[in-house]
């Protein structure tokens, strides 16, 4: 049975720790670590390590829900921040804000952690690092892989609908005010949250700077997207994916989800048949892996390992 954070005492389980990394180019990254909670009975062998990678404007404040649950199942947790978002420096030229500048960036943080063997959970463009990682992990070391709402195809209408906004107000006045404007950006992507819920979401992209509520990423990141149109094609990325079919997959979509579609997944299943599937009711893009039927869904699939 997989142990959660309500079975063992808080003084049990560490707080996240604050670490940092350079990338190649020597821009100073960060990242946080939940380690594994003290009193847990570790068994023959231990929990596998898990890495986390964020979606695009999105930060480790993200797993903090999931980390604790897993940290209490006895995993280590590890999320790392993209550069010009979090706890990482912005760099200076926003071309730089790339999968393949980022790709390297973990690939340094993974060398610095010294991790062996580990699963990796990652959240929209971290599950477009995860396919691409396949080349350079094999399954002996990237032992199993989640992927949440993400896939080999992305619905262009989802990606222009993140275009629209990212980028474009930076600062507010409040948590308040902020969780206010997500509910009408994003209501129809996450119909279930209550106001409290959305407070807690506008928690985990911004924090208070000087008096201002300010989202935490460079908003420079919105160049990478500017010259995307209903014309622009849909990158092919099925080969990629085959890759992933050599190890234990679990993708997670939300049900309102207008970046990862159902006919994409039905193609995912029928290249992995081995493949865990889970809709997470009520929201959309991306699940935020705060419930506890999602995260003992993880829990469990990682067990399985």
């Amino acid at each position: 049975m997989t142990t959660t954070p309500d079975d063992i005492p808080e003084y049990a389980m560490p707080e996240p720790e604050e670490f940092s990394w350079k990338g190649p180019d020597g821009l100073t990254l960060g990242g946080r670590q939940w380690l594994p909670a003290q009193n847990v009975q570790q068994a023959s062998c231990p929990p596998i390590p898990v890495v986390c990678l964020p979606g695009l404007s999105r930060n480790t404040r993200d797993f903090s829900d999931i980390a604790r649950y897993l940290q209490a199942a006895g995993h280590s947790v590890t999320a790392l921040d993209y550069r010009g978002r979090g706890l990482s420096e912005w760099d200076p030229d926003w071309r730089n804000y790339a999968l393949p500048v980022e790709e390297k960036d973990i690939a340094a943080a993974i060398e610095y952690l010294g991790l062996e063997r580990f699963a990796l959970l990652g959240t929209s463009r971290g599950g477009l690092h995860a396919l691409s990682m396949a080349n350079r992990y094999p399954a002996n070391r990237m032992a199993a892989v989640i992927l949440n709402d993400i896939g080999p195809h992305i619905e262009m209408s989802g990606l222009l609908r993140i275009a629209a906004t990212l980028g474009r107000k930076m600062e507010y006045s409040s948590f308040d005010e902020l969780a206010t404007g997500f509910r009408k950006t994003l209501g129809a992507q996450f119909p279930s949250f209550s106001q409290p819920d959305w407070k807690k979401f506008a928690g985990q992209l911004a924090s208070s700077r000087a008096g201002k509520v300010v989202l935490d990423f460079d908003p420079a990141l919105a160049c990478q997207l500017a010259a995307l149109d209903n014309t622009t094609p849909a990158p092919d990325l099925w080969p990629l994916f085959e890759k992933l079919t050599d190890r234990p997959l679990l993708i997670l979509r939300g049900a309102h989800s207008d970046l990862l579609s159902e006919e994409t997944c039905k193609r995912m299943l029928e290249m992995h048949p081995a493949a865990r599937y889970k809709i997470i009711p009520g929201q959309g893009h991306a699940p935020v892996l705060w419930e506890e039927d999602t995260q003992r869904a993880i829990a469990e699939f990682l067990q399985s390992l």
